[in-house]
């Protein structure tokens, strides 16, 4: 779905913020911060390594990937199959890739940065300045009855961290994201998805939705989280999501 920019990016926008706030206060919606702000993003420097098991279940697949991500480092460590179904693991430096084996990069990172988007969602929306973010006020829902306020980002076709896709988020009173409509920006399948967000809690300060449930180009689709967990600064111990 996207491409993850370098630790550094993570770092820079920090800066770029506490710096420049009126900027960004003007160029982006206010809910888009809000948001955020809901899912932890005001406490992700204390995370040292989050550690998950992003699933997909649809007709003729079913795939399961494990990762931990030192977000300060980015250190990637991956369990998994490959398409033959054979086990694999795999360690590195994402400043690294151009010097890691063709599988890491070609397959590895590209499902790596997948994932993440879908953990992190929130978070990458707020991070990427290249992306066009608009409130677009009270929509019905895609999935069921209700309504909720669509927050929609669009990333440019010609570069950023995810090339051309838009995503469609339905955003409840309290902020948390509700239901989604992902749109591929290229060719590549499936290029329409909507889903539910769901399943939340809490893995130390963050917030994460671990259920999405819903259709991918109209067929049923199952995405979750299971076996989610972080590391705080200054311990070694992992907490787990509940």
């Amino acid at each position: 779905m996207a491409k993850l920019g370098p630790s550094t990016m993570i770092r820079f926008l920090f800066f770029w913020v506490l710096v420049f706030p009126n900027s960004w206060a003007q160029t982006r919606p206010p809910i888009l911060e809000q948001i955020a702000k809901t899912y932890g993003v005001d406490s992700f420097g204390q995370i040292e390594a989050i550690r998950y098991t992003w699933n997909a279940k649809f007709p003729g697949v079913n795939i399961s990937r494990s990762w931990e991500w030192e977000p300060k480092t980015n250190r990637v460590s991956y369990e998994g199959k490959d398409k033959d179904g054979k086990p694999v693991k795999a360690t590195y430096l994402r400043s690294q890739l151009n010097s890691q084996p063709a599988n890491v990069k070609d397959d590895i990172d590209p499902n790596f940065v997948n994932d993440n988007y879908c953990l992190l969602f929130p978070f990458h929306a707020y991070w990427d300045t290249s992306a066009t973010v608009t409130d677009q006020g009270m929509h019905k829902l895609p999935i069921g009855k209700g309504s909720a306020k669509l927050v929609r980002v669009k990333y440019p076709s010609d570069g950023g961290y995810t090339p051309g896709d838009t995503w469609e988020l339905y955003v409840g009173k309290d902020n948390r994201v509700e239901q989604f409509v992902y749109r591929r920006g290229g060719p590549k399948k499936p290029s329409v998805v909507t889903a539910t967000w769901a399943g939340y809690k809490k893995a130390g300060p963050l917030l994460i939705s671990t259920e999405h449930r819903g259709t991918a180009d109209g067929k049923p689709l199952h995405l979750f989280l299971s076996d989610v967990s972080v590391k705080l600064t200054g311990s070694d111990k992992w907490v787990n999501a509940q």
